[in-house]
C-alpha cells in the first residue's frame, strides 16, 4: 500500500513473541520512543537479556484505563495486536523489544491508517537510532 510519502510494506503475517512481565516493559521504557496520533512506540535492543532471542522481535501492548472501559480497552488492544502482527514481518528488527501504548486514535483511525502509524513509528525509532550512531 502506498500513501504519499510512506509505503506500507506488509510482510508475511507473523506470530508475535510477547513481552508479558513488568520488568520487560520497564526495560523498554528506557529506550527510544516515537509518537503518532494512534500510538506511542517504545523500542530497545534486548541483547543478552533473560528470555530474549536475538532472532525475534518481542512486542508488549499497553492500554490504560484513561482510554475507556474494559470493552473499549480490549478493542484497542486487539486492533494494535493485529496491526503489529501484519507489520512486524517487514518493519520490526530482530533482537528488539517493542512496547505499543494505545492513544485515543487507536479506536477512531481506520485500520489502514493504524498500520501506517505503526510503520512510521517503527521507521522513526530506528532512524533516530542510526542517525545518532
Amino acid at each position: 500500500m502506498q500513501d504519499g510519502k510512506h509505503t506500507i510494506l506488509l510482510g508475511r503475517p507473523v506470530s508475535l513473541s510477547r513481552l508479558k512481565k513488568r520488568a520487560g516493559f520497564l526495560r523498554v521504557r528506557n529506550g527510544r520512543a516515537w509518537r503518532t496520533p494512534a500510538l506511542v512506540l517504545q523500542a530497545r535492543h534486548n541483547a543478552g537479556e533473560t528470555g530474549a532471542q536475538e532472532n525475534t522481535a518481542r512486542f508488549g501492548f499497553t492500554v490504560t484505563r484513561r482510554l475507556g472501559n474494559a470493552v473499549i480497552r480490549n478493542r484497542a488492544r486487539r486492533r494494535l495486536k493485529e496491526t503489529a502482527r501484519l507489520v512486524a514481518g517487514a518493519h520490526a528488527r530482530p533482537g528488539y523489544d517493542y512496547v505499543v501504548i494505545a492513544r485515543q486514535g487507536a479506536l477512531t483511525r481506520s485500520f489502514t491508517q493504524l498500520q501506517k502509524d505503526l510503520c512510521i513509528a517503527l521507521e522513526g525509532v530506528h532512524k533516530e537510532q542510526s542517525a545518532r550512531a
